[in-house]
């Protein structure tokens, strides 16, 4: 039961079957505290300190004893009202209180609202100024405004030929890479969506720089790259397994190769580069048999970068300001027209396509203007025309211009050109 003390005007818990040793010191006979402590028994020690009653697991106790998360409910319909908060009121729910932080820091309460299809999709864009410095951004579509982030860790921060992924659906890794003072490295951090801040992992087995990367059943391989010293250009292979936290090599490359295309199509990982003597060659890796094998034909031949395998089809741009998409046909081995939004902005740098991403069953085209475009290629209807919902522009940083800006832009060329993407990835929480 609890009393209030006159003196102190604190609310106390008592014990009403103990002695009253563990009233407030301020009632101090035996007679006043039993008007507020009825039925409680004599202490048989007067002078006995009021401290001694407490239990030696008294803090443990406190501990289970925790406020509910929302006064007046339970705490199963508070987090049911919590997980219906917009994603981008979880910062301002994480400093309400430590219950609240661990909650959204915690597996359970994002997978509640992954269930019914709470869970949102951010697309996140690491940039390159004119100084060589990295920043990056999160769009946020359904606000369709861009989030604050907390900045890129300072290791990465002018960072070259680093990679760049997503495991789990909230972790987005930076591995690798090249640092003007350290050289190549063997870094490896991420930052999770969760609870908004980047984290350490355990750091490859070999240092690269400009390598190839991909995700395959939530494991992160890397292959190739270049490395500072006698062997330059490198044919190792490693995967990173989050589930065992920790790297293993798996099978070299069949020839030294820095990589500077790669998707993942058919369950194995194509990658495109640079040999050893600078002439272009291709090579698949299958996960399955662990074995590297050379590629060829109208898949190599006509492939171009970003590209992305989406719902078993791979999709690639068709021209360099991204409004126009192809399709690969495994069947007759050729790449085919697919979408044109005839909507042509031109073809400088700063309009280029520099991202593919898939965004809520949809593809995602990203520029360096910080524009975005949505295609439905799920839709049976391939003409914009009749079809508006097919190919939509999205509002972000960098909307769409107009004609006059589009031209002088062409003409501007390079010097307009204030920063460019280097990677895109969505997450989810």
């Amino acid at each position: 039961m609890f009393i209030v003390s006159f003196l102190t005007g604190k609310l106390l818990q008592v014990d009403s079957v103990s002695c009253y040793c563990k009233v407030d010191s301020g009632l101090k006979t035996v007679a006043e505290a039993r008007k507020f402590v009825p039925g409680s028994k004599l202490c048989i020690q007067p002078d006995i300190n009021p401290n001694a009653h407490k239990s030696k697991n008294s803090r443990r106790e406190r501990t289970r004893v925790q406020p509910p998360l929302l006064p007046g409910l339970p705490d199963d319909l508070a987090i049911a009202c919590l997980i219906r908060v917009p994603r981008a009121e979880h910062r301002k729910l994480r400093v309400v209180c430590k219950r609240w932080y661990r909650l959204l820091a915690g597996n359970f309460f994002y997978s509640l609202r992954k269930s019914p299809g709470m869970a949102e999709e951010w697309v996140y864009v690491f940039k390159r100024d004119r100084d060589g410095k990295i920043s990056w951004n999160a769009f946020d579509p359904m606000h369709q405004l861009w989030q604050p982030l907390p900045p890129v860790p300072r290791e990465y921060s002018e960072a070259v030929g680093f990679g760049c992924a997503v495991l789990s659906g909230c972790h987005l890794y930076l591995f690798g890479g090249k640092d003007r003072q350290r050289g190549s490295m063997r870094r490896v951090i991420f930052y999770s969506a969760r609870t908004n801040k980047w984290h350490r992992a355990p750091d490859m087995l070999r240092k690269r720089h400009f390598f190839g990367s991909c995700v395959i059943n939530n494991c992160l391989y890397v292959a190739g790259g270049e490395c500072e010293g006698i062997h330059r250009t490198l044919r190792s292979a490693e995967v990173y397994d989050p589930n065992k936290n920790r790297w293993s090599f798996v099978q070299d490359m069949s020839t030294a190769m820095v990589p500077f295309i790669g998707v993942v199509y058919d369950g194995k990982w194509f990658v495109k580069g640079l040999g050893s003597h600078r002439e272009v060659m291709s090579e698949a890796y299958d996960p399955e048999s662990n074995s590297w094998s050379p590629v060829s034909g109208g898949m190599i031949s006509g492939w171009r970068n970003p590209s992305i395998s989406l719902n078993g089809q791979l999709y690639a741009l068709d021209c360099r300001d991204g409004c126009k998409l192809r399709v690969y046909d495994g069947a007759t081995d050729s790449w085919n027209k697919f979408i044109d939004s005839k909507l042509h902005l031109g073809n400088s740098r700063v309009l280029e396509a520099a991202g593919l991403v898939p965004l809520n069953g949809k593809l995602c085209i990203i520029r360096n203007n910080m524009s975005i475009s949505l295609v439905d290629v799920s839709s049976p209807d391939k003409q914009v025309e009749s079809n508006p919902q097919l190919w939509e522009n999205i509002g972000g940083r960098g909307h769409f211009r107009t004609l006059f800006t589009n031209i002088w832009s062409s003409i501007a060329g390079r010097s307009g050109l204030r920063s460019h993407i280097v990677h895109c990835q969505v997450l989810q929480a």
